[in-house]
């Protein structure tokens, strides 16, 4: 994904640079995304040979199996206007007595994988900004105990994500579910800001240009 972009990110300033017409240029962005799917697509159809041999099923009125792989590995190389990443996506399977149980468990150990991701870039960020801030000791201290509870509250916080995908098989008399579920990044941004930008304003005297600096991300 990092390579497309950077590579998306070449087509286009070699073209400005060379003056070709926004219509090469589009075109060539269009090209790399064709590729990109084709490579996507490709990977897909690969898990979904890899799957089916292990024995994995889909309920009744899911998409089959290779058409949620298909889906799944679309919003994988997916990214925005940016270049950016467009979903965070995080796997999980849980084996239990009933499919009920399984699933449920699965889809808890997936969360808590994406908001582990979540947590983790956000905290890099976070700590590059207030690098050129000049804060006070009191200050720095409260921003540090807040990103240290940050993954906590964010769980409790974390909005509506997208199954991708979805499939059991038996193992041992035992159900199996695996899981992949997909999440907003610009909604996980927004959700992560809000956040922090609660706590700060409560535990800090730090003012809303300040608090936007540490946010500028």
């Amino acid at each position: 994904m990092k390579t497309f972009s950077k590579v998306l990110c070449v087509l286009i300033v070699a073209g400005l640079s060379l003056g070709t017409s926004t219509g090469l240029v589009a075109q060539s962005e269009k090209e790399l995304k064709k590729e990109v799917n084709q490579k996507a697509l490709k990977e897909a159809r690969k898990e979904a040979k890899k799957l089916d041999k292990e024995g994995y099923k889909v309920n009744p009125g899911q998409m089959p199996l290779a058409k949620q792989l298909e889906a799944s590995w679309m919003m994988q190389y997916e990214v925005d206007a940016k270049g950016e990443k467009k979903y965070y996506m995080a796997d999980a399977s849980s084996v239990g007595e009933t499919q009920a149980a399984a699933k449920l468990q699965a889809y808890e150990l997936a969360k808590i994988n994406m908001v582990g991701q979540i947590s983790s870039e956000v905290a890099g960020r976070v700590k590059n900004n207030i690098g050129n801030q000049q804060l006070s000791t009191d200050d720095a201290a409260s921003i540090t105990q807040t990103m240290g509870e940050f993954q906590s509250k964010y769980t409790q916080k974390l909005g509506r994500v997208k199954t991708a995908f979805e499939a059991w098989r038996i193992v041992n008399k035992k159900v199996e579910v695996r899981v992949l579920l997909a999440y907003s990044t610009e909604e996980a941004m927004k959700l992560a800001k809000d956040l922090i930008r609660e706590d700060l304003k409560k535990l800090t005297t730090m003012d809303d240009q300040k608090i936007s600096k540490v946010l500028q991300f």
